[in-house]
């Protein structure tokens, strides 16, 4: 059945299936969940983002002992140690590179250095033909149904009729992209592949809190909120006692500042808030989570979920069964 879905290829990267598993950052997309997509014929990606240098070194070293796939690093551009963390990742001979939350001129020459790919987040037509230029090997379109930071207020299916067309490398979509029908009419909109991060937060294999993959399944589709994130940018995340109080403007403060970030509005410490969730805080923690969150049904192996994921895009591949309009 894989084989009725195309395969994706990057540069020097082919994969199975066209599935990027999208990085989420703090350890949220650790080895372990990374290695069981990459198993399975997808792509798999550690999030950088919030780890010291030798713990992504380890997260690395980890996925290489359980999976033979295809696997990559995430970085924030917005990172304090964003030079530090993908230089690293490049150091351990990572499959590609993926940065977004700003753009990066210098990634790409540390790239070709090393001839790893790297793969650049971009919200409009204009950035993917400058990270083309620069040497991108592919882009990924994230839309505002995506999770976490966001570039764009425009949906992922505006992007893609901007973006495809208009560069000759890979166009990867991402935001919103949750089964298989999401899949089909994605490639069905010129997209070469899809990125796919809330979707295995509810997976066996995610190290998150339960409770943290448990609010995925018992929070309602209103809950999906904007936040105002210190980064910069707008952050979609799921409501609870935190967003709460950051949509009631009341100042969190930052007691004791890591100096994360390159830039920071110290409203409050967005990593403390993210460490507090994916520890099982999900009250005073940020949970991040794409806007369609509540069709996840259930939490299941990462074999199960590709599987499924198989499955609906044959069923709905079909012009005429697609469940969405184009």
């Amino acid at each position: 059945m894989i084989r009725l879905l195309p395969q994706l290829t990057i540069e020097n990267i082919k994969a199975k299936l066209p599935i990027i598993q999208g990085g989420m950052a703090v350890r949220v997309s650790t080895a372990t969940l990374a290695a069981a997509v990459a198993n399975e014929g997808g792509i798999g990606t550690i999030a950088g983002t919030g780890l010291a240098v030798q713990a992504l070194q380890e997260e690395i070293r980890k996925a290489r002992r359980l999976t033979a796939g295809i696997i990559g690093v995430n970085v924030l551009f917005a990172a304090a140690q964003f030079a530090q963390l993908v230089k690293a990742a490049m150091r351990e001979k990572v499959d590609f590179i993926v940065s977004g939350a700003g753009f990066s001129r210098d990634i790409f020459a540390w790239g070709k250095e090393t001839n790893i790919p790297i793969l650049s987040m971009v919200s409009s037509a204009r950035v993917a033909k400058l990270a083309e230029k620069m040497g991108a090997a592919a882009v990924i379109a994230e839309g505002k149904e995506a999770g976490g930071h966001l570039g764009t207020d425009r949906s992922v299916y505006d992007l893609l009729k901007e973006i495809v067309g208009t560069v000759r490398i890979p166009v990867i979509a991402a935001g919103g992209i949750m089964d298989g029908h999401d899949i089909a009419r994605a490639l069905k909109a010129g997209a070469d592949g899809v990125q796919m991060a809330t979707r295995f937060v509810a997976s066996d294999e995610c190290e998150a809190s339960p409770k943290f993959k448990e609010l995925y399944l018992t929070s309602a589709p209103e809950d999906s909120v904007l936040i105002d994130s210190p980064v910069g940018l707008p952050g979609r995340a799921i409501r609870n006692a935190l967003t709460e109080r950051l949509a009631a403007k009341k100042q969190l403060g930052v007691q004791k500042c890591n100096s994360c970030l390159k830039h920071c509005s110290h409203s409050f410490c967005i990593l403390d808030a993210l460490e507090k969730a994916v520890d099982g805080d999900v009250e005073n923690g940020l949970v991040f989570s794409g806007e369609f969150f509540h069709r996840i049904k259930e939490i299941s192996p990462v074999k199960k979920i590709i599987t499924q994921l198989v499955e609906e895009y044959e069923r709905y591949s079909k012009p005429a069964n697609l469940p969405y309009a184009l």
